[in-house]
């Protein structure tokens, strides 16, 4: 089937994409909601404004919608991007959130698309050895629960590093895949990119509730001495 993915360019939704491509789907279109508040109802927030670069990467046509971040106007925005599409379902790296996957379930049944939420009520510790494991490139950009502080921020999700996730994550009870908000991430490399992406000059914004890795330039580079 041609299949739009939802985008964000952290590692669930390129986890999600990369599964429907060895199952032998082809990947036409990232669409991305672009929500005004930071803390969007629906969708994922941070370094948005590289969703061309990261398309670029991937190369892959972008489709993209602005929103306020409210429900009401997520919905509104996914709609008006997925109905001029000439695909035939749509792709989300949903895990477990019952509240995520229902709302965009029921803009494609509006829209007459089927779903695909390949990572849907996966054991969540199989699910990031998995992640590793398929060559997929995730640094944490914002971390927003209790037992991960700043030094988490710019980390790379490795073996190493996810063995101290899960031990954090059994000390101080959060979700170990950041589906509620615990962490977010954005993917520098995997499978379906043809290039990487090389950040820099970064800075740490740290709050009282959240820490935030702010990417001050993000370049492509080619990948096998390309």
């Amino acid at each position: 089937m041609r299949l739009a993915v939802l985008f964000s360019g952290g590692k669930d939704s390129v986890h999600a994409a990369y599964t429907m491509v060895q199952m032998g789907h082809q990947l036409t279109t990232l669409v991305s909601i672009v929500p005004s508040d930071d803390h969007s109802w629906v969708f994922h927030t941070p370094n948005l404004e590289f969703l061309p670069t990261m398309a670029n990467a991937m190369g892959l046509p972008l489709v993209t919608e602005a929103s306020t971040g409210e429900e009401k106007s997520d919905l509104k925005a996914l709609y008006k991007a997925l109905r001029g599409l000439d695909i035939d379902g749509v792709v989300m790296g949903a895990i477990a959130s019952d509240y995520q996957w229902d709302r965009i379930n029921q803009v494609c049944e509006e829209l007459g698309l089927k779903t695909f939420s390949p990572l849907w009520r996966k054991d969540q510790s199989i699910l990031m050895e998995d992640i590793v494991m398929s060559g997929i490139r995730s640094l944490l950009v914002r971390v927003s629960c209790e037992g991960m502080d700043d030094s988490w921020l710019g980390r790379e999700i490795n073996g190493h590093t996810l063995e101290n996730m899960a031990t954090l994550s059994n000390k101080y009870r959060f979700n170990l895949s950041g589906e509620g908000g615990e962490y977010e991430t954005l993917v520098l490399d995997s499978p379906l990119h043809n290039q990487s992406l090389c950040i820099s000059d970064l800075k740490k914004d740290i709050s009282r509730d959240e820490g935030n890795l702010i990417i001050g330039k993000m370049i492509l580079e080619g990948k096998n001495g390309s």
